[in-house]
């Protein structure tokens, strides 16, 4: 017996010696893999996003959107960093299988190229949809593990708009996600996600101890989620305190994405650390707090029909009066590219003459318009179809005829009564100042502008005198429980209003390495 307690003390003694060498070895410099994809893609528009859709940051153009990973800095110098690539595009349709697995194996095969590691930096958004596949981001981490193996540490940073399936939340390690909706703490959020997973390599603490997730049976669309009102302004702002908490490393809560259908969408809570049941109690307190206030989420400015939302404009004698056409926000998948407001706005007669209330319209595509202003040149006249490229289901394109105001290649303004329509080469999203402001035009000076958003951005929500949010016809229409769902797992809230109290249960999620014993 006494044999065995001094071998038992010699191997505590050795692993103590270990831990210590790892934690203060200053030479160490931990290998750390950069890849990802970003993309919000709604099921319900019939728009698909194209490879050329997505904007590759490789290498060295990777690492620039991380100014604090510079070889100068401390944490620059401090590991080794191996960028392979992220793409990104803006929100939008479905994408299909073969784009898909052509962006995965390319970042795939630098990866391996870039064997080994001690961590990875996993960047996604999460609510990417592809044909005939479910769980995108879970899919392509799982095949980055096959990859690089079971020991190495990653760490995951997100949008709150994303899914955290269980087979995700598997295979990361650590996980982060944004805590503003509008998004104004993305840069910070990246940031904590490569800190973490640094401070964990460096002091040889490696992956936390515990992953604890609940799956939260709500789906709400993010123009009720706003963290600049209640109830989600308080519910995130328990984040930090619970972040600070002794072993406790990080908290988040994800909303989910309501216009894909798909199991996976459903809001998530997540806490990982060291310390089992303050990890645990967390998750269960973010869960229950969650659930209680899910009757209390709402819009974030009045919401009205679009005829009403143009009635109170023009009654306003408030400038800029802002309306957000909802529908069609290709900020969160819509294509951008539905006609129904721009016909219904031109054939209203108080915008018919030069002498109404200016309106901005921002935006709608039409390449055959950009070509006809181009002909035409600024002041001269301009006639071709926009719009309904993509999505036609609601309104075919437009006839737009006016006097050119600005053109480019790529953006034109129209002025069609009181009405400036900026119109573009492609899909876009106005969420800028800067933006009108390049092409002739003042949002400030305008009597009412016209986004195609949701809730306002910075920019707009900063500058409105007066705001409404129409309910307008689109990819992301935000009548949600009447879209055709047929496969998100049920009972959920609204869809299922007077369902009984869930269990909320906390899961602890075994690493891909328990999982697989080594």
């Amino acid at each position: 017996m006494q044999k065995i307690h001094l071998l038992l003390i010699l191997s505590l003694f050795l692993v103590l010696q270990g831990c210590k060498t790892a934690t203060h070895d200053p030479d160490f410099r931990p290998r750390i893999g950069i890849a990802g994809i970003s993309l919000e893609s709604s099921t319900f528009s019939p728009a698909v996003t194209p490879l050329e859709a997505f904007r590759q940051f490789e290498g060295d153009a990777l690492l620039q959107l991380f100014p604090y990973l510079h070889p100068d800095s401390a944490m620059g110098q401090g590991a080794v960093w191996l960028p392979a690539i992220f793409s990104a595009a803006t929100p939008g349709g479905i994408v299909t299988r073969e784009t898909y697995e052509y962006l995965v194996n390319k970042k795939l095969d630098i990866i391996r190229e870039n064997m080994p590691y001690d961590g990875f930096v996993f960047r996604i958004h999460g609510a990417m949809s592809v044909v005939g596949l479910d769980d995108p981001e879970g899919d392509f981490l799982q095949r980055i593990r096959g990859v690089i193996g079971n020991d190495a540490v990653i760490s995951t940073s997100m949008d709150l708009h994303g899914n955290v399936s269980l087979r995700l939340a598997k295979y990361t390690d650590l996980i982060t996600t944004f805590r503003t909706a509008p998004h104004e703490d993305v840069a910070e959020t990246h940031r904590r996600a490569i800190t973490n997973l640094y401070n964990r390599l460096i002091s040889g603490k490696g992956r936390p101890a515990y992953k604890a997730w609940v799956a939260v049976p709500i789906l709400l669309p993010g123009e009720m989620t706003s963290t600049r009102i209640e109830p989600a302004k308080s519910l995130y702002a328990m984040l930090p305190s619970i972040e600070a908490l002794p072993g406790v490393i990080d908290a988040g809560i994800w909303i989910s994405y309501a216009w894909a259908d798909e199991p996976r969408n459903q809001a998530v809570v997540m806490v990982v650390g060291d310390n089992r049941r303050q990890v645990s109690h967390s998750a269960r307190q973010l869960a229950e707090r969650f659930w209680s206030v899910r009757h209390e989420f709402d819009f974030e400015a009045p919401v009205m029909s679009f005829e009403e939302s143009l009635d109170a404009a023009i009654a306003s004698n408030k400038r800029p009066f802002f309306i957000s056409d909802m529908g069609d926000n290709p900020t969160a998948g819509g294509s951008g590219d539905v006609t129904w407001t721009l016909a219904r706005l031109l054939q209203r007669p108080e915008f018919q003459t030069p002498d109404g209330k200016s309106v901005i319209y921002a935006s709608i595509p039409g390449p055959e318009m950009i070509a006809a202003a181009r002909r035409a040149g600024v002041g001269g006249q301009a006639t071709a179809m926009v719009g309904a490229m993509e999505d036609d289901r609601f309104e075919g394109p437009v006839r737009l005829s006016g006097t050119v105001m600005f053109t480019s290649d790529r953006e034109a303004v129209i002025k069609v009564g009181s009405v400036y329509v900026i119109v573009t080469q492609g899909r876009a999203a106005y969420h800028r100042e800067n933006q009108m402001l390049a092409i002739g035009l003042n949002p400030r000076e305008a009597d009412i502008v016209i986004v195609k958003q949701g809730y306002l951005v910075p920019d707009w929500f900063n500058m409105q005198a007066d705001w409404v949010m129409a309910h307008t016809r689109g990819g992301v229409d935000q009548d949600i429980v009447n879209l055709p769902f047929k496969r998100i797992v049920r009972p959920i809230f609204p869809f299922d209003p007077d369902m009984p109290d869930p269990e909320l249960n906390v899961i602890f999620v075994p690493s891909a390495r328990e999982v697989y014993g080594r």
